[in-house]
């Protein structure tokens, strides 16, 4: 069958859509997507303005119709922390369901660490062992921890790379007394969960997800993604730790003309390698792989899951 699965996120709304059924990998079919920057776009009360819910409810839209046109059976759609922490979620929410009939379901942050857990699981397999899984967004940071599909450990923190941007490093290239003051924020954020995991052990494959992770190991020297999703992509916190004043000292234009980094996550990425180092340091990560699947496949998965197989229809 063929899947769509519709995810407004911090900094973009993705439309991915699969050919998928029981027992198989998801293959991607078509993917689009818009930059909307919704955890940017909150204002001085927390809520996302009229113009940001206009661009939404047209963004979602044309979403939608990209399903239609594609051919999806069905399109599973949810939202993320932008929309999860607006004060006004009820508003935009019931303003999206009335114009375009998407009825978003908005995750928790524990949610979203367990389907991306559950995503990396499936693609590294049980052979993997207790896997620690980290995801960097635009509004939150997600970890998971366990040796199951379902994580023994997970939490999500307030730590996306677009919000810590927007309220820790205004200026460009960023003052050196914020980048510090963001530095000490993160890894006292991030210190706090540690004890939690540790109780479970030492894990014994660590991966990562998101763009900010692909785009961290792509700059440090890993494989660029035109070389296909099976080429194995690690990161070193010895590399990150170079990198990281490097990127504090370089403006936005600047880092967006790294190899892999896209012109508009590029003023985020610093406040992700922030993160990033922070969270490998904490937990006494040396070298972590990037795990091709997040989220979006969790969503997929877990859709699959649920449906009959040919052999419960023959039972």
């Amino acid at each position: 069958m063929r899947l769509g699965v519709l995810d407004v996120g911090s900094n973009t709304v993705h439309l991915l859509v699969v050919d998928a059924h029981p027992g198989a990998r998801p293959l991607p079919a078509h993917s689009h997507k818009a930059e909307l920057r919704l955890a940017e776009l909150l204002d001085a009360d927390g809520a996302i303005g009229p113009a940001g819910v206009d661009r939404l409810v047209m963004t979602v839209a044309d979403a939608l119709q990209a399903a239609e046109d594609k051919g999806c059976e069905d399109v599973l759609p949810f939202a993320t922390s932008a929309v999860r922490e607006a004060s006004n979620a009820d508003r935009v929410l019931a303003r999206v369901r009335e114009e375009t009939g998407v009825d978003l379901a908005v995750l928790t942050g524990e949610e979203e660490a367990r389907l991306t857990f559950l995503a990396a699981r499936r693609w590294f397999g049980w052979s993997a062992g207790r896997l620690l899984v980290l995801d960097i967004g635009g509004g939150s940071l997600e970890i998971g921890f366990g040796i199951d599909e379902e994580p023994d450990t997970a939490v999500s923190l307030p730590l996306g790379a677009g919000r810590l941007t927007s309220g820790w490093l205004p200026g460009d290239p960023p003052d050196p007394a914020e980048v510090k003051a963001l530095r000490r924020h993160v890894r006292a954020q991030i210190a706090r969960t540690v004890g939690e995991f540790s109780r479970s052990g030492r894990p014994d494959h660590v991966v990562a997800t998101s763009k900010t992770f692909k785009q961290l190991a792509r700059i440090a020297g890993a494989a660029r993604s035109a070389e296909g999703l099976y080429v194995q992509r690690t990161l070193t916190r010895k590399a990150l730790e170079e990198w990281v004043p490097k990127l504090a000292a370089m403006t936005a234009d600047q880092r967006g003309r790294l190899p892999g980094v896209s012109e508009g996550r590029a003023a985020q990425l610093l406040a992700g390698a922030l993160v990033a180092e922070g969270a490998m340091d904490l937990f006494g990560v040396e070298e972590l792989e990037i795990c091709p699947w997040a989220l979006r496949e969790g969503v997929i998965l877990r859709r699959l899951d649920h449906l009959p197989t040919a052999s419960a229809a023959l039972n």
